[in-house]
């Protein structure tokens, strides 16, 4: 976990991100070494980016540029938009014994499944979780701030996700969304469930 501090207008805001090591995988060489350290873990934070779209005719075409998947040291950033999707990528999303843990997956499965057919295994939704635990606020910032009491950053969430290179911004942006999945669901589990 690594503090960070960030100014808008003025205010300092205390943030957290990610602190491992982030990896980006952009060509289709290091495929094969990044999903197998990846099927090694049993647990794993979970997300997607896309290109933001700014209608209705942008919404429906826009793919996956972006997939993340982070355990407690290491971020793998797989950029869809130039590697499609793996089959060995594919193999270690559609595995039932890795768990998978994100926030609206249903959607991130949905946009994915234009690559190739994906069934939903492995894969846990926060938002379905929230509400046995009390909680009814289901974005990300939001779980954050109540499970673990710390503030991460989104102000990197309409950036380009196709640019040719992302910068470090969007690298610890991307790398936190996925692992503060995984933190969440972890603290969830020592707490006690009111429903």
């Amino acid at each position: 976990m690594k503090q960070e501090t960030e100014k808008y207008a003025g205010i300092n805001e205390t943030t957290t991100s990610f602190g491992g090591k982030i990896i980006v995988v952009d060509k289709p060489g290091d495929v094969a070494g990044a999903v197998d350290y990846l099927m090694q873990q049993c647990l794993l934070g979970f997300d997607t980016e896309t290109r933001p779209a700014f209608n209705s005719a942008e919404s429906r075409t826009r793919q996956v540029a972006l997939l993340q998947l982070a355990d407690e040291h290491r971020a793998y950033l797989f950029r869809l938009n130039k590697l499609g999707l793996p089959k060995e990528l594919h193999t270690l999303l559609a595995n039932t014994g890795i768990k998978k843990i994100g926030v609206a997956t249903h959607d991130d499965i949905r946009i994915l499944n234009k690559f190739a057919p994906l069934p939903p295994a492995g894969f846990l939704d926060l938002q379905k979780m929230m509400a046995d635990y009390g909680i009814e606020h289901k974005g990300l910032k939001k779980m954050a701030e109540l499970v673990l009491n710390i503030n991460i950053s989104k102000g990197q969430r309409l950036t380009n996700w196709e640019c040719e290179t992302l910068t470090a911004a969007q690298q610890r942006y991307a790398a936190t969304d996925a692992w503060v999945c995984r933190e969440i669901y972890l603290k969830l589990l020592t707490m006690k469930k009111v429903k």
